[in-house]
């Protein structure tokens, strides 16, 4: 898989959860502790932080992919205009055919928000979607002794979603055809004009009408029900 990236950066409003990320603490004394909440050693600070090398899960990947790194605070037009522009040739650089977002932690959401709206842009896209997790060293030293440091290690998880002009192994797993992503877009926009139909066709005047009627109702009913006391 090629080299290229692109990342750029911006405050991040996505709330949507992803994984819990796994730690597990090493001592000066060598005893560990693992949890699944991100630890705040009070009086520490980060001093390095170090990923072990990981594999791309996505098998049979050739030449010429174009790798999109996201980032938590990635700016989403920047990352989809860059991609866009490589898959259908635009600008003086030559186009790709396949594209792979990757994503870690916090920022897995806004990979697969990435990757939605580039197949509703481009049509015909094949998929292959991947998780894994992604292994993280960190040192954090003592503020007020350089010499006391604590080793975090983190489990964190990490999406990898492949997309592709050309024709993929549809028995991989994770694999989605265009015509899965047509079928299920088309979906969505149906349930969408539905409702807006609906909204649209229950004005206000029509409303107020059926606010009315349901007060008439009630009150026809409390009316019959004090009549027959």
């Amino acid at each position: 898989m090629s080299g290229m990236s692109f990342s750029s950066r911006e405050p991040s409003t996505c709330s949507t959860s992803v994984p819990k990320t796994h730690h597990s603490v090493t001592t000066m004394d060598g005893s560990l502790n693992t949890c699944s909440a991100k630890p705040a050693p009070a009086g520490f600070r980060r001093v390095s932080s170090t990923g072990e090398p990981s594999s791309c899960p996505v098998p049979g990947l050739g030449p010429g992919v174009l790798e999109m790194r996201v980032k938590e605070g990635s700016k989403i037009r920047n990352l989809l205009g860059f991609a866009m522009s490589r898959l259908q040739g635009g600008g003086h650089v030559s186009p790709v055919s396949q594209v792979m977002f990757t994503g870690t932690g916090r920022a897995i959401t806004k990979t697969i928000t990435c990757a939605e709206i580039m197949k509703r842009h481009i049509r015909g896209l094949h998929q292959v979607s991947k998780l894994q997790y992604r292994t993280v060293r960190e040192v954090w030293q003592s503020r007020e002794d350089e010499s006391i440091q604590m080793t975090v290690v983190k489990k964190v998880p990490a999406i990898y979603i492949f997309l592709s002009k050309e024709p993929l192994d549809p028995l991989e797993l994770g694999y989605q055809s265009p015509a899965e992503m047509s079928s299920s877009s088309e979906e969505n926009t149906s349930g969408a004009a539905t409702e807006s139909s609906r909204k649209r066709h229950c004005s206000p005047c029509s409303y107020e009408t059926v606010q009315l009627s349901k007060i008439k109702r009630s009150t026809q009913e409390h009316t019959a029900t004090a009549y027959n006391y």
